[in-house]
């Protein structure tokens, strides 16, 4: 009886010490974790936020233009299609257009009918539509590009947009504008606060250059334009904008 009851004693025993390492252990974390803890707290930080902008003369610009053509069965209106943009893009390269430079973007034959009150709709045939996006990397030559496309077979412009082949320099310079105005906020709240600038904590970006977007033109008549001069194109200039965000840390 007393062999039996002796080995209760010693899990007991057992247990009560590893109790006591945990509650040890547990007693020489806690005080690392709130000085961490009390550190944060103490310290005074300010977020801000602000924008750079550079303004440049784009130097390119993006043009979609297309060719439509009808024709009795869906075959016959591809056919004609492709005879008139077979021109068309030789016109683009005759115009100095790189085969780079110039991309489909869209390719459809649809059928058309004719509607009339209380009869189903009849097939009158049907219509091909085919466009090409290309980039004119000369703004001089554009206005003589698009006059060339036309004369050749176009029937419309969908849009132009300008644009830049390199933004990194004005972006670069977006950056400058946008930590100059950064600064000049932090400085600012730290002289309002009276509080002075310890050291800069956090730095962020977002933004940065982005194409304008197509804007539309008027649609060319498909038959040839016969002028002496190019169309007037004006490429204005862009504005390349970074945001950019901040986290300081104060102090008295």
């Amino acid at each position: 009886m007393t062999a039996l009851m002796s080995r209760p004693r010693h899990l007991k025993a057992a247990k009560i010490a590893l109790v006591g390492v945990l509650l040890t252990s547990a007693a020489v974390a806690l005080p690392a974790y709130a000085d961490s803890a009390d550190a944060a707290f103490r310290a005074t930080t300010l977020n801000l936020s602000a924008q750079g902008e550079s303004k440049v003369t784009p130097d390119m610009a993006t043009i979609t233009l297309g060719v439509q053509t009808d024709g009795a069965t869906a075959a016959a209106a591809l056919s004609a299609n492709a005879a008139q943009m077979t021109k068309v893009v030789a016109a683009l390269k005759k115009a100095g257009i790189a085969d780079r430079d110039i991309q489909t973007s869209n390719l459809s034959v649809n059928p058309q009918y004719v509607y009339e009150q209380n009869q189903p709709p009849k097939l009158n045939g049907y219509q091909a539509s085919n466009q090409v996006t290309i980039q004119v990397r000369d703004l001089a030559k554009l206005g003589q590009t698009v006059d060339a496309t036309v004369n050749a077979g176009a029937t419309n412009v969908g849009g132009i947009s300008f644009g830049l082949q390199d933004p990194k320099a004005a972006e670069d310079a977006a950056r400058l504008d946008a930590v100059k105005a950064l600064q000049a906020k932090a400085d600012l709240y730290s002289r309002a606060t009276g509080y002075k600038i310890v050291r800069l904590v956090t730095l962020g970006e977002g933004g940065g250059y982005t194409p304008a977007p197509p804007m539309p033109v008027p649609m060319y008549a498909m038959a040839k334009r016969e002028m002496a001069d190019s169309s007037p194109v004006s490429a204005g200039e862009l504005k390349v904008r970074v945001d950019v965000s901040a986290t300081y840390e104060l102090a008295r």
